[in-house]
């Protein structure tokens, strides 16, 4: 999935991206509210992890904007611990969860995954089409209950497929949530990647929509391992 970090002092951002990184996200950054508001407004993200204490604009500012334009993706902000009125204020102006400064890393991703369960269709940590089962939690894949290989943008590639099930993705879309926004983005390398996961989940899984993308579907019985 493709989260959105917007958090001003670099360590902490730094630490951030990584450890959402790690747990199979596409992960873009910003430092300051200006930023975060257009991206929030421009980009699509599946959920965002919010500052309040941000220059130039303020989270608040920032979280009313987004949501007065109709955008609806979960939003965790985090807080200073002793600033309990910026909590309150922050789910008055449409925050999904808060998490108090300092905290640890393990619970940032729990809640996280913890909303990103509740807004999707998926109410489960464990996503399956057919014989093929991903689990967001831990990261992995297994196809028939053993476990599968996958580079990190083949797991994030499969995730999305997985996420909409028999919906058609474009190459572009799914190069925009494979790539960070300051990257150079080739909707040519999905057609490798969509390649070597073919090699690796049941024959048909993924189909191709000519001039429109790829899609995710229960492999037929007798094409299953």
């Amino acid at each position: 999935m493709r989260i959105l970090v917007v958090e001003d002092e670099p360590t902490l951002q730094t630490q951030l991206r990584d450890a959402i990184a790690a747990a199979g996200h596409t992960v873009e950054t910003a430092a300051d509210g200006s930023t975060a508001r257009y991206l929030g407004q421009e980009e699509t993200f599946d959920a965002v992890v919010l500052d309040l204490g941000l220059p130039v604009v303020d989270g608040l500012t920032v979280l009313r904007h987004w949501r007065a334009c109709g955008r609806g993706m979960p939003v965790l902000i985090l807080t200073a611990r002793s600033a309990w009125h910026e909590k309150v204020m922050g789910m008055d102006a449409g925050a999904d969860d808060y998490l108090a400064k300092p905290f640890h890393m393990e619970e940032l991703l729990a809640r996280l995954r913890a909303l990103l369960r509740r807004l999707s269709p998926h109410s489960s940590a464990q996503w399956q089409c057919g014989s093929i089962l991903l689990d967001t939690r831990q990261a992995t894949v297994a196809v028939d209950g053993l476990p599968l290989v996958l580079t990190s943008h083949e797991f994030k590639i499969l995730a999305l497929l997985m996420q909409r099930v028999g919906e058609v993705l474009s190459r572009t879309e799914l190069s925009e949530h494979l790539y960070p926004q300051d990257s150079e983005r080739d909707s040519n390398t999905i057609e490798v990647f969509v390649g070597r996961l073919r090699k690796k989940l049941p024959a048909g899984s993924i189909e191709t929509v000519r001039g429109l993308g790829y899609r995710l579907v229960p492999a037929p019985a007798e094409s299953l391992p």
